[in-house]
């Protein structure tokens, strides 16, 4: 959350492991997004109602009292309920301690749902009837669904007497939704809206973390409030949340997003984990598990079907020892361009392909509705028409290794079709135990002139990139074992058979911002 000029990350930790256990609400603060400072924990789990547990909320700030803590605690019966936390000084710039109501827990699993399914509630709004809303994550017989409970005064809170959203009847393959978020979005413009936001030229977003597939899905619609309240979504044809079909805020290792609305510069930033991609044993040896994913702005795109996501600005401080190029055509008998003087393990590239000719695309086959099997089938490494090209991150010399992040254009019967993918089996030579998959998506983007966009942010064992402005967003976690360090190289490719050029290319060496220390945090609240 943004409070009195300051973010303030919570996130969910196990002080004693680097695998899930004993899960504390863990607390960092920054100015600027980029350099951040631990303060002491937030909440640790210490009274009956979440003795086993303080798992993930959020935060909403109401007027005139400041920032409250909605959480979800696992109660002496392994039944999770939710709890409020408000801060002890509200006079302390960086909010460090934090003190839990007498009167939790203040909503109850309700009856019909089984008590460990029942959990995360969203960040509040507030209706035109003075009535405070937030939404929570549950399952019944299979469904996933989001339940509504109101409150004038935030402690009090009774349910809705119908479901708010759920999954499809016809679709029993949805499990548990986790970490609901639900949030209003202009239909013109990147400005954010705040989340009590009513009126005309308005859409709302419905996320959900679906457990049974570790993947964060979405939907744009309205929110209506005729017969009931409920949200229904646009232009659906059988079932939103598929895993096949759906929209997803982000098509790799990206699971258990949130958002919040910064008012310092008007904007709405999402945030996720990404997980690890090897066992909890390595995990242990490591001594750290997971990280947080880049900070991105969102905002709904001009065709109204859609999120557009962006890295936060302030991440250009980090930029130095910037090389660029333009005009450099990628070709059957020169396919690579290596990109030289930056640090390629730790880089920030921006670069717009140009397709001289559309004629030789592939055709596509209408069956193919599964864009990452698609990947799977069609890598970086398989020969098309236009495609695949893009960048090999995170490469070693001879290209044993590599993390790609490609497209390829096809031709259907009345588009041209756009498959983005990144990762596959080449990421790193280690064996079992490492998970490799191969990411991908369908890029909605028109090829009128011809080019397509990439950004690529790396940091040694992560890739985030955003395809064609951020049209589609997939992150990629490796552990590599020759592409390390200093030995880690970058390169645009091109394995198609038709030429592609590099029209424009940009990349900097990123600097490592201040992260994890506590030696700041003296300094920032003084500031």
């Amino acid at each position: 959350m943004y409070y009195n000029g300051i973010y303030h990350l919570f996130y969910q930790y196990n002080p004693n492991s680097a695998e899930w256990g004993d899960i504390v609400w863990a607390h960092s603060v920054s100015k600027d997004m980029v350099n951040w400072f631990h303060v002491d924990i937030a909440l640790h789990p210490t009274d009956p109602f979440d003795i086993k547990g303080c798992w993930s909320g959020s935060t909403t700030i109401l007027p005139g009292k400041g920032p409250v803590i909605f959480y979800t605690g696992g109660d002496t019966e392994n039944r999770q309920v939710q709890n409020i936390a408000v801060p002890k000084d509200l006079s302390d710039p960086l909010l460090v301690e934090w003190k839990k109501l007498d009167q939790n827990p203040v909503i109850s699993t309700p009856d019909g749902i089984k008590p460990d399914k029942f959990r995360d509630p969203s960040t509040g709004w507030l209706g035109e009837d003075g009535y405070w809303r937030v939404i929570i994550g549950s399952e019944k017989s299979r469904l996933g669904m989001a339940l509504l409970f109101k409150s004038k005064d935030f402690l009090t809170w009774t349910q809705s007497e119908n479901t708010f959203h759920s999954a499809s009847t016809a679709s029993a393959e949805n499990g548990m939704w986790e970490c609901v978020d639900f949030f209003p979005v202009a239909l013109k413009g990147e400005a954010a809206l705040d989340t009590s936001a009513r009126g005309d030229n308005i859409k709302y977003v419905f996320k959900v973390s679906d457990q049974d597939t570790f993947s964060d899905f979405y939907t744009v619609g309205d929110y209506l409030l005729n017969n009931g309240e409920y949200y229904t979504p646009d232009n659906t044809v059988g079932d939103p949340y598929s895993p096949v079909t759906a929209l997803r805020l982000d098509y790799g290792k990206f699971y258990a997003s949130k958002t919040f609305l910064d008012e310092a510069k008007n904007r709405r930033i999402l945030w996720a984990w990404v997980n690890e991609p090897d066992s909890n044993a390595d995990a242990i040896e490591r001594r750290w598990a997971g990280i947080q994913s880049i900070p991105r702005t969102l905002w709904l795109d001009k065709n109204e079907k859609q999120l557009l996501q962006w890295p936060v600005e302030e991440l250009a401080t980090l930029r130095t020892d910037e090389v660029g190029c333009t005009n450099e055509p990628l070709t059957t008998g020169r396919p690579l361009f290596e990109v030289q003087g930056i640090t390629a393990a730790q880089a920030d590239i921006e670069v717009t392909f140009r397709i001289p000719s559309l004629e030789n695309a592939e055709v596509f086959d209408p069956s193919w509705v599964d864009a990452q099997q698609l990947c799977g089938e069609k890598g970086a490494a398989v020969q098309g028409g236009i495609g695949p090209f893009g960048l090999l991150t995170l490469a070693s010399k001879e290209l044993e290794e590599y993390t790609a992040v490609f497209f390829r254009v096809f031709k259907a019967q009345d588009k041209y079709v756009v498959l983005m993918g990144s990762g596959g089996g080449r990421s790193s030579l280690r064996g079992e135990g490492l998970s490799k998959p191969s990411y991908g998506a369908f890029v909605d983007v028109d090829l009128v002139d011809g080019e397509i966009s990439l950004r690529c942010l790396i940091d040694h064992s992560v890739v985030e990139s955003f395809g064609a402005g951020g049209k589609a967003c997939i992150t990629t976690r490796t552990y590599p074992t020759l592409a390390v360090g200093k030995e880690a190289h970058l390169f645009a490719f091109n394995y198609g058979s038709e030429t592609v050029e590099i029209a424009k290319l940009n990349a900097w060496t990123m600097k490592t911002p201040e992260m994890n220390l506590s030696d700041g945090v003296t300094l920032l609240r003084a500031a």
